[in-house]
């Protein structure tokens, strides 16, 4: 029974890699011309080159987007890299689909037509004329039309972001910026969203969007727009202020602006949103420029504890993120005032150490090197008891012993001198914190 059992089995594996395809006794032979000749398989968009033969078009594309220009099976060299659709083929294959439904195959549907560069251009170029015209209703048609063309398929998207469009939109924002935002909101929304879908955008693009007029808009937005507005407003100011430093204080500058990026934080709307309202303001609290002021503004909105009760429970990449912000803030004299004197701050980072990623780690460290080094109280290790307390010794310990970077080894040497001068005072530590680490040896 088990042999014939297994000869039944061996049987159904070479029936399928013959591309035979059965129903209890019944077995039913793909058509060869039905099946493309690079993947074997049942073609589901039939298109043919111009050596005349056909392939399924997600395999012939891959093979052209290898950096090959001959035909697979006739090696000649191709005239043209567009593939043409076989419509009668595909017509063929959905009829023989439906003849044999009983074999339990379904009819592949109808593919749409990926879109061109001519196409995309020529679009593109309409956007460009009606933004100059002032004339929103025609752009949001098409900008409506470029973001559906750019949800039907992979390689539209390709297509379209090969075609310089977030410069183009980017042009397009800042010329209706410039007109008149209340006039213009709507068609600077549905570029604002077109532009969300293209991030990262090249050079000329951010210089489009980091404009005086552009950043008042996104900013108009940031506040007061819808959520899909403001998710798409901090998604570019994101993109601006990691391209440009110098945005940090023309953003610092606009009314709201700060305060509507700690109120995605307090009031959070998705994930998405959240990181990348921390990455702006980390690019603001860690850029090069004079950045006291910025931090003391964001110090007073009560910034320092939102992230100290985010990081209680935050997944790893808001946890590295929010962690790169409290750092940030730490390294300026005015912002460590409230670190200082809250109850989660050492208990937090010393938790965090070797329990998230190698960049909380090294996060964590500077900012208890930060505030121990710093510390100005006339009592004198108030928080480096604290950290001996919660075992920040035995993980700093730990640390050197499995490895981290030069900066954070130099750091966490340094604390480990400072706690020790006051280990006979008091010293306790959670053996849970080590529970399942993984030492390489």
């Amino acid at each position: 029974m088990i042999s014939s059992w297994r000869r039944r089995r061996a049987s159904r594996r070479a029936a399928k890699d013959q591309g035979r395809v059965e129903n209890g006794d019944l077995e039913l032979t793909i058509p060869t011309h039905f099946r493309c000749p690079i993947s074997l398989d049942l073609m589901k968009d039939p298109v043919t080159l111009s050596t005349g033969i056909t392939y399924d078009r997600e395999s012939i594309e891959t093979w052209i987007e290898a950096g090959n220009k001959t035909c697979p099976i006739s090696n000649q060299a191709l005239k043209s890299l567009e593939p043409i659709p076989n419509h009668a083929i595909r017509k063929m294959i959905q009829d023989w689909c439906v003849d044999n439904q009983s074999y339990g195959i379904e009819r592949i549907p109808t593919p749409r037509i990926p879109v061109s560069s001519v196409v995309v251009s020529e679009i593109l170029s309409k956007i460009t004329m009606a933004s100059k015209r002032g004339d929103q209703e025609v752009c949001l048609q098409l900008v409506a039309k470029i973001k559906a063309l750019w949800k039907e398929s992979e390689r539209n998207k390709r297509c379209i972001m090969a075609n310089n469009t977030g410069s183009l939109l980017s042009a397009a924002f800042e010329t209706f910026a410039k007109a008149s935002f209340n006039r213009n909101d709507a068609v600077l929304e549905e570029i604002l969203s077109a532009l969300a879908l293209l991030f990262p955008l090249d050079g000329e693009a951010m210089s489009c969007l980091g404009s005086a007029a552009s950043l008042h808009s996104i900013v108009r937005f940031l506040k007061g727009g819808d959520l899909s507005g403001r998710r798409n407003a901090v998604l570019a100011l994101k993109e601006i202020l990691s391209s440009d430093e110098r945005k940090v204080n023309a953003l610092s500058e606009i009314e709201g602006s700060l305060e509507a990026l700690v109120k995605l934080i307090k009031e959070p709307i998705c994930p998405t949103s959240t990181k990348a309202s921390l990455m702006a303001i980390y690019h603001m609290v860690n850029s090069s420029f004079p950045k006291e002021k910025i931090v003391e503004r964001f110090v007073e909105m009560g910034l320092v504890s939102l992230l100290l009760e985010m990081l209680v429970d935050a997944e790893r990449s808001i946890c590295e993120k929010a962690l790169g912000v409290l750092d940030g803030i730490c390294r300026s004299e005015k912002g460590r005032e409230k670190p200082y004197d809250h109850a989660l701050t050492i208990p937090v980072l010393v938790k965090k150490i070797l329990r998230v990623s190698d960049l909380a780690t090294e996060f964590s460290v500077s900012i208890i090197w930060e505030l121990c080094k710093n510390e100005k109280r006339e009592e004198g290790g108030v928080l480096v008891l604290e950290a001996l307390q919660v075992g920040a010794f035995q993980k700093l310990l730990l640390l050197l012993q499995v490895g981290c970077s030069e900066r954070t080894k130099e750091k966490a040497t340094e604390l480990l001198k400072l706690l020790n001068l006051h280990r006979d005072r008091l010293e306790c530590i959670d053996s849970m914190d080590f529970k399942g680490l993984k030492r390489p040896f």
